[in-house]
């Protein structure tokens, strides 16, 4: 994967004056209310967030990151990601899914933005209503993009064949698009990787109904089986070597998905905290004379924890976002960046939900308190792709300047 991104010259997709660009915030109140009420229901009855997704789609908000020439609101990368946070404080697997189309806008985005408009029909489509979910995880393949166990098969025309097993695949009842990889090995001396978009009315695959897990339940991350789904050349965007992918379609990808990831947990986060607060400020205690728990020392000292916490996550979040907008300099460690903003958004939001059950005791430990669904959740973080353990070596990596090196996986 390149350790150098340049983004001199870009086409800005935001217009001149905040006049022409959609209201922010984007997610209203009330909307958001509506949202957080049927969450509980979604999680207790492992369904998929239909209402949800009819709503937001309504409101913009699944194009909200496409330009506005195409058809979208034209938000940057921090305002969505704002968005983001806003929604997953109210409904964590609807704003973790939904991640999961953004990033197919901002990979599109990232290479319409540079004057490249191989993607640009991503963009039309999501501003036509279309939703796009993610075909990337596999069984047992721990390589992510740089390698794939699907099989892709070359067809007359620049079209491809595509047949295995993915997991994962958010939005399974929902998507009209999805995006995959598979690997071709026609040439054996030369494996490629392909990415391409399979239509939902293609044929070709099918969806297990395997999701059934500890949370983010809403989100229907079904299995999906590849059998012969075929995708014309239109729709191959990237044939890539196999291996460390170095192209901007995947750095775009990157750009989207991983403040997104972090946008989420930070959500998480920050409801855990105020629900906290809320029972801090009227639970009482005996021992104090009846007085609340706000006042006593291991409270303020497990309040002040969180704060700290939830502090460096939004600063970090927010920086990071921003300056992949900007565009960062020939050299910089972007990706290393990327993966710090993300992992340190979900390790630090697993601390600040411990701490929250911590503070409201044990009512936190009731199916019907919120806290409880909010502990289930944010453990999902250190799963995501790239995992704890994948992120910290490749942030090595970058740093020690032997990220895709000979003899570094990477």
């Amino acid at each position: 994967m390149s350790t150098t991104l340049e983004h001199e010259g870009l086409v800005r997709s935001e217009p001149g004056t905040t006049a022409d660009r959609a209201a922010l915030p984007l997610l209203s109140d009330a909307l958001l209310e509506r949202i957080g009420a049927r969450a509980a229901d979604y999680d207790r009855e492992n369904r998929f967030f239909e209402a949800d997704l009819d709503e937001l789609k309504q409101a913009g908000f699944l194009r909200a990151s496409v330009p506005l020439e195409l058809g979208g609101l034209g938000l940057t990368l921090p305002e969505l990601v704002r968005e983001q946070v806003r929604l997953a404080y109210r409904a964590p697997a609807t704003a973790l899914a939904l991640n999961m189309h953004l990033y197919w806008a901002g990979a599109a985005l990232h290479l319409w933005r540079g004057g490249d408009r191989s993607a640009e029909w991503i963009l039309r489509e999501i501003a036509a209503g279309k939703v796009f979910a993610a075909g990337h995880g596999e069984p047992g393949n721990d390589l992510g993009l740089a390698d794939s166990l699907v099989k892709a098969t070359p067809l007359p025309g620049g079209a491809y064949r595509f047949d295995g097993h993915k997991i994962l695949t958010s939005l399974a009842p929902a998507w009209d698009w999805l995006g995959v990889h598979g690997r071709d090995d026609s040439d054996p001396a030369n494996p490629k990787i392909v990415h391409a978009f399979i239509r939902r009315d293609s044929g070709g695959h099918r969806t297990a109904q395997t999701w059934d897990a500890l949370g983010l339940r809403a989100t229907r991350s079904d299995d999906t089986w590849l059998d012969g789904a075929v995708v014309p050349a239109a729709h191959v965007i990237r044939v890539l070597p196999a291996g460390d992918p170095d192209d901007p379609f995947v750095d775009g990808i990157l750009g989207a998905v991983l403040p997104g990831l972090g946008a989420v947990y930070y959500g998480i986060a920050k409801r855990a905290f105020d629900l906290a607060l809320a029972s801090a400020t009227t639970r009482r205690s005996q021992a104090l004379g009846g007085r609340t728990y706000a006042y006593k020392p291991l409270t303020q000292w497990s309040v002040a924890e969180a704060a700290i916490a939830l502090e460096s996550i939004d600063a970090l979040l927010d920086r990071t976002a921003e300056q992949w907008w900007r565009g960062y300099a020939q050299g910089e460690p972007w990706l290393a960046k990327l993966l710090a903003a993300k992992q340190h958004a979900v390790d630090g939001a697993l601390r600040v939900v411990n701490l929250a059950l911590q503070i409201a005791g044990a009512s936190s430990l009731s199916r019907r308190n919120e806290l409880e669904r909010l502990y289930r959740d944010v453990r999902a973080g250190a799963f995501h792709p790239p995992n704890a353990d994948a992120s910290h070596e490749l942030i090595g990596q970058s740093w020690l300047g032997v990220l895709g090196k000979a003899g570094v996986p990477a």
